[in-house]
């Protein structure tokens, strides 16, 4: 049918409207808010780069996720700031390294009872050379060492698990991690806890802000080497089908907003609960723009995220996930 008998503005005339007819929905339990713990007491350190994102102690961090609570957001993702870095990350997977900390303090609050606690496993934040895994060097050249760093991977998702954490996420991008951490998990009687894989995590240039948030720039070299490349839609589908394999329960796909064609593939193609990591330089874009008074604050922030979920993605991992849990409240 064609104009005048169909009109499409018919549906749009009311904001109730709208309503009724809208396709894609945003809800706060739908945002993963994270959090940078780090030691001390009574620590609320600005990043510059990202703006209202702070470096938290503990203490901090379970007033920050009280407010989560309080705005019904689904859940938090927890990345540690050791006081102490070696070339093997062991602060990573230490009973009381920061995050295990910050879980037991977390888990220990009943007001926290509706959120999901993702705990990051990754070596960069941890290693004195800020790379994801066992580092050797020849000369001016660096390597991530694959297999040797599995075991070291695993111990961080057994003690993070037994800390407390309801799921593991690791974002290494080391082949055959997600086995290493379910093999043992499960020796350490962690069968329950799930897998989130950051199954197809690019090597982009909009990490930069989360590298000042999480003192996790590498010293030498970058992370092209086992990250993927920006161009390859095809071999994310074979990293995703890989990590199933092993056993990944859930999947997160990184960044969220310069690879929606990769989140699309991916809904389409696989049937796990399936997330998207709005990253730091997307929020930081985004943040410029909002001081200059370039783009309208709330309905860019709404609108970037439902982008997000209409490409597919069931829930995001959002810097925004507070501010845009108050206008959908």
């Amino acid at each position: 049918m064609q104009f005048p008998i169909t009109r499409m503005r018919r549906l749009r005339r009311t904001e109730a409207m709208r309503s009724l007819v809208r396709e894609t929905h945003l809800r706060p339990s739908a945002l993963i808010y994270p959090l940078f713990v780090c030691p001390g007491e009574g620590v609320r350190r600005s990043i510059s780069s990202m703006p209202g994102v702070f470096n938290l102690s503990i203490d901090e961090a379970v007033k920050e996720a009280e407010q989560c609570a309080e705005l019904g957001i689904g859940g938090l993702l927890l990345f540690g700031l050791p006081s102490e870095k070696d070339e093997v990350g062991s602060g990573a997977y230490a009973a009381d390294g920061i995050v295990q900390q910050g879980l037991r303090a977390l888990k220990a609050n009943r007001k926290l009872d509706s959120l999901v606690q993702i705990a990051d496993v990754c070596l960069c934040e941890y290693t004195s050379h800020g790379h994801c895994g066992v580092l050797t060097r020849d000369g001016d050249h660096v390597h991530v060492e694959n297999d040797a760093s599995l075991p070291l991977l695993a111990k961080i998702a057994a003690s993070l698990a037994e800390a407390g954490a309801d799921i593991i996420a690791p974002s290494d991008m080391m082949d055959g991690r997600v086995a290493a951490m379910r093999e043992a998990m499960d020796a350490a009687g962690k069968h329950d806890t799930p897998i989130l894989s950051y199954a197809a995590k690019f090597a982009s240039a909009f990490y930069g802000p989360f590298r000042e948030a999480a003192d996790s720039t590498p010293q030498a070299g970058d992370r092209r080497g086992y990250q993927m490349d920006a161009a390859n839609t095809r071999e994310a589908m074979r990293e995703i089908e890989i990590d199933i394999a092993e056993g990944a329960d859930m999947l997160l796909m990184k960044p969220a907003g310069p690879y929606l064609d990769i989140i699309r593939a991916a809904r389409d193609r696989f049937d796990l609960p399936l997330g998207a990591y709005q990253v730091s330089g997307e929020y930081s874009m985004l943040h410029a723009a909002f001081e200059r008074g370039w783009l309208d604050r709330n309905r860019a922030m709404l609108e970037s995220l439902l982008s997000i979920r209409r490409a597919g993605a069931d829930f995001i991992v959002t810097y925004f996930a507070k501010d845009a849990a108050k206008l959908l409240g």
